[in-house]
Order: C-alpha cells, then structure tokens, then sequence
C-alpha cells in the first residue's frame, strides 16, 4: 500500500508530466502555424513582386527577360523556386510562351481553374517545404489595367505564380523553443515536487507515527507519543493525540487500580492495558450476576453447585474438590469432586474427613499454594503428586472460621493461568461466603426446628412436613414401609419417684438405644412426651417385627441411671405397614398407634402387629 507521501507525489508528478506534454503538443502546433502563416505571407510578398515585374516588363517590352527575373527572385533567402504558369486565354493571344511555362501540375491547374490560391506543405516530414501557388487574375481596377494589353473579360485567370518556400530553419528553431520549454517546465517540477516533498514531511511523519501509535494502542499500549514538528495544524494535531493519549492511560489505569482493588490482585504492568481493564470489568459485572442467583438459591447445596459451575464453565477447571467444613464436630466433607455432587474426596487424604485440622487450609484460614511448594500440605493425595499435579487451595471464611475449601487441582501447564484468575475467583468466594452463611444459619434454624432439643431426634413437626417424600418414595421404590410406635412403660412412675431430671435422662438414653438398633436411613422421632416413632424404609411388615423385638430386648437388658441407683425398664410397641395395612400415611400411624395400646393393655414389654380386628372405632381414613 502507498504512503500518503508518495501518493502526493505521484499524483503532483503526473500533473507535471501531462502539463509538460500539453505545453510540448501546443508549441509545436502553434510553431507550425506560426511557420505557415509566415511561409503564407512571405509567399505572398513575393507573388507580388514578380505580378509588378512582370507587369513592367510588359509595358516596358522586356517580356522575353521574365525568366532571369523569377530565376533572381527564386535565389532569395527562404525561396527554393518561381515559376509562372501561363493561363489558356493569355496562351491563345501570346502563345504557350517559356517551355517552364507550359509544364502545368496538378495544384497549378487547380488554381488556374477556380482562380483561388493554394498553401500546402510538400516534400514530407524530415524536409517539408511550403508551396504556394497564387493565381493572377484580369482587372481593369487599380493602378494598372490588364485588359489594356490582354484581351481577356474581367476576372479571368491570367495565369499563376508557384513558389516554393523551405521551413527548416523555422521548424529547427521551434524545437530548441520547445525544448528549452519542457526544460524550464521539467525544472520547474523538479523544484515544486522537491518542496512539496518537504512541505509534507511533517505532516507524512506525523501520520505515520499516529498509525503506529494507534496500532500499539489497539494492543493495549497507549504509551506511544507523536512529536511535534511545528506549530501549525499539523503540529496542534500531533498535540491533541498526544493529549488524547494521556487522558485515556491516566483513566485506564485509574480504573485499572479501582478495579485491582476491588479484586485485591496487582494489575499485570506491561498488560494489554484496555483488554485487562475490560476483561477484568467483565469478570466483576459476572460476579455481580452471580451473587444475585445465590442470594435467590434455595440452599448452600444450590450455591456449592453454582461455584464448581463458574469454576468449571467460566475458568474450565476440570479438577477440584468443593469441602464443606463442620467447625463444631471438627470434619470435613466433600460437596462436590470434578463436577461430580457428593463424590468421596479424591485429591486429598481420606483422614481430613474426620480431622478437619489436618487441611492447611481449615488450620490456617490461608490461601494454600502448592505450586511453589508441593509439599506445603502434608494432607495432598501421594497418588495425585505422583501424577505431577499441584494445588491452589482457597479458603471462604464464614463467622470468623473457615466454613468450606475450594481445591483447584492442577496440571503444570495451567499454574500460570490459575494465578492470573485466582483474584476473581476469591471474588465470588467472597461475595458466595456472607450468602453460604446465611443458607447455613436459615439451615440451621428450620433444623432447629424439626428436631427435639432434648433427645436430638426429628420431632412431630419433621414428620408432617416429610410424610408426603415418604410415601412418595415408596410408591416410586414399589415397596412397603413400617411404622413403628413405641412407649415407656411406667415412665410416670420415674418421674414422680425420681424427678423430671431422671426422667429426661432416661428419654435421652432409650434415643440413643433406638439410633444404635435402626439403620442410617431409618427415622426416628419422638412423637410426644415418652411416645417415639420409628420409621423404617423399604420394610415389611415382618422384617419390621424383628427389629421392633430387637430395640424391645435393648431396652429390656439396658439398666437407666437414676442418681445412685440403676433402674431396668421395659417398653411397648405396635407395628403397622404401609400400604398393607392402609392407603394413607397417617391412617397407618394410627394403626400402628391403636396396636401400641393393644400391647399395654395385653401387659406391656411386648411388640404388637396391627390386624383389622383392632380397628373398632366408626372412624373412616
């Protein structure tokens, strides 16, 4: 692509060129009409002269010496010939005359034909000649009448003079003119290029280093200045970018520090200054976007799931570990492994789950970075180690402690841009850390709320929120599910006898028997005063039985402290499946509950099945 210099110059070089060929084609053309009109006139003067010689010759009776006349006249400088052309009627009255006279061409006879004069150039292009052949014609006006001797009418041709007029020497002074002119001409473009050259240097320069300025600056770098070389627009162009320049680097990197603090991260200094600013402010609006979906999120669990998405979707890690931290019971347990929810830990030691210490994370409160030093967490998975993967690990501090970990396990080839995104990352750290927090608290509240404060077992109202996930789960599953009543027996007795101090121990006791005797996935619920429930899960009715004389034989063989003294106690239990014995939840409960009174009034410490014979009451469920 041509520089704006040399387009100029090009552009002034062709008008120069084209106006020294117009100069060029008008000088010959107007030497060349010069040269006619001269050759025209000189020609004409000298017809003239040899018409009035001729004339005198004839009055003077010296006719028969016209031939050295015109042979003087033809040795005159510019004249190459002269001759005369007698016409038919002065032929006729005097006779064909000189032998040159008679020797008619075609010119000659055209002229003596229509009595006009003819002017050509003859003799071609290398050595022209300039003809002309002029008639004479017969009048009787003027200061000599040639009808006096001719005998002729008015107007005819008498004959005609050619002569024969060389233009060399003019054609030879026209070319030195003209060249003298494409000279003068070709100086003169010489001279105005040359100055235009150098009247639009500065401002090519200028242009130029505007366009490498802007190139750098498409790149980030707005540190490039153009020099100004004058005071004029060009110079106060250069001024003005200049001081565009400056104003944008000073508000970037304003911004750029604004937003560096806002992250807490240091700006790269020899950074893509407008693609960091951007990118980092596009990070931050995220941020903002994904603070506001957690904040509307059901759970912690929903907001764990957002942040292994963001870590997988928006900074495509494939391997980390979300932990959540339980400060109280001081364990730690996996929320999420590679995308995958509830995955065993992978990444680190499997004792961290118990010892929450053992995570230099938890321990400190710390950002952990594994890629300086390997060996800074003790509890780092050997296998993952042998696999020459490293780790960043990142804390989110709730109420003052840590209450969960972020791993971010990486290969060698991704520690340069996990550190260059770790502080937007702790960025939705931070703005999830206050939310998971609240999730926790509002958790822990509504839990608080379904649970016994003494025992620690779900309470009555736990079961008529979760009834309906129960029987739920049993008509996806196709299997049954036993419902489990059960009473102290004579628990009034101990507290009268010993105190409602005993008596709430008892209770705590005969919870801890009930949870050591049921399965995990089993219930177990104090539903009023010394009345528990026990749920059980995909269970017959049958395998339901054996586990209610199982927990019936715990309690018996189980001797209660009450003070000093040991007391042994007994309890009853009725039993009802669903949907054997009913097709409603709580219509099984009852059932279950109608069996438990069957056992006491059949002498307690037994376990009671439920059969329709039971059922006494008009009631309908």
């Amino acid at each position: 692509m041509l520089k704006l210099q040399t387009k100029t110059l090009l552009a002034l070089a062709s008008v120069m060129l084209t106006l020294t060929l117009v100069i060029t084609l008008a000088s010959l053309a107007s030497f060349r009409d010069f040269s006619i009109r001269a050759a025209t006139e000189h020609t004409r003067t000298a017809a003239e002269m040899i018409r009035v010689a001729l004339t005198e010759s004839m009055i003077n009776g010296t006719m028969h010496e016209r031939d050295s006349l015109l042979k003087r006249i033809a040795q005159v400088d510019g004249l190459d010939e002269a001759r005369v052309i007698r016409g038919k009627l002065v032929a006729q009255q005097f006779g064909d005359g000189l032998a040159l006279e008679s020797h008619a061409d075609t010119i000659d006879l055209q002229v003596l034909a229509s009595g006009q004069p003819v002017y050509t150039l003859v003799g071609g292009h290398l050595t022209p000649e300039f003809r002309a052949t002029i008639p004479y014609i017969a009048t009787s006006r003027g200061d000599v009448n040639c009808l006096s001797c001719h005998a002729v009418p008015e107007g005819s041709v008498l004959g005609a003079v050619t002569l024969t007029a060389s233009i060399e020497h003019m054609r030879t002074a026209a070319i030195l003119t003209v060249i003298v002119l494409v000279g003068a001409t070709a100086l003169f473009s010489i001279i105005s290029l040359l100055f235009l050259r150098r009247l639009l240097q500065p401002l090519v320069t200028t242009a130029s280093e505007i366009e490498h300025a802007v190139r750098q600056a498409k790149t980030g770098d707005f540190s490039v200045r153009v020099q100004q070389r004058s005071n004029d627009e060009i110079g106060a162009i250069a001024r003005h970018f200049n001081s565009l320049s400056e104003g944008i680097t000073s508000k970037l990197s304003e911004i750029r520090q604004n937003v560096a603090h806002l992250v807490q991260s240091q700006p790269l200094e020899n950074g893509d200054l407008l693609a960091d600013t951007a990118n980092t402010v596009s990070g931050l609006v995220k941020v903002a976007q994904f603070k506001q979906a957690i904040e509307e999120d059901e759970s912690s669990e929903e907001v764990f799931q957002r942040i292994g998405e963001v870590l997988q979707d928006e900074f495509h890690f494939e391997t980390f570990s979300i932990y959540e931290v339980d400060q109280l019971k001081k364990q730690i347990h996996t929320v999420c492994v590679d995308g995958i929810a509830q995955a065993p830990i992978h990444w680190c030691n499997a004792d961290i789950s118990d010892k929450c210490t053992a995570c230099r994370a938890v321990r400190t409160g710390h950002f952990i970075d594994g890629t300086e030093n390997n060996l800074i967490c003790r509890s780092f998975s050997t296998e993952a180690r042998q696999q020459h993967k490293t780790y960043l690990c990142l804390p989110v501090i709730q109420s003052g402690g840590v209450g969960s970990v972020i791993q971010l396990v990486l290969d060698h080839t991704d520690v340069q841009r996990a550190e260059r995104v770790r502080p937007l990352v702790e960025s939705y750290l931070r703005e999830a850390a206050p939310v998971l927090q609240a999730k926790r608290l509002m958790a822990s509240l509504r839990e608080s709320t379904l649970n016994d404060a003494m025992t620690g077992l779900r309470n009555r109202r736990f079961l008529e929120e979760y009834s309906d996930t129960l029987v739920n789960q049993c008509k996806r599953r196709e299997t049954a599910m036993t419902l489990i009543m059960l009473d102290l027996d004579y628990f009034k007795k101990v507290n009268d006898t010993y105190g409602h101090d005993v008596g709430d121990s008892i209770l705590v006791d005969l919870a801890n028997i009930f949870r050591a005797n049921v399965r995990e996935s089993d219930l177990v619920i104090r539903y009023g005063g010394e009345e528990f429930l026990i749920i059980l899960p995909d269970t017959d009715s049958a395998s339901g039985m054996l586990v209610a004389e199982k927990i019936r034989k715990a309690v018996e063989n189980h001797q209660f402290k009450a003070g000093g003294v040991l007391l042994n106690k007994t309890i009853s239990a009725g039993l009802a499946d669903y949907p054997n014995d009913g097709q409603a939840f709580w219509q099984v409960l009852k059932f279950a509950d109608v069996s438990l009174y069957a056992a006491k009034e059949r002498g307690r410490n037994q376990v009671v099945r439920f059969t329709p014979d039971l059922w006494v009451s008009e009631e309908k469920y």
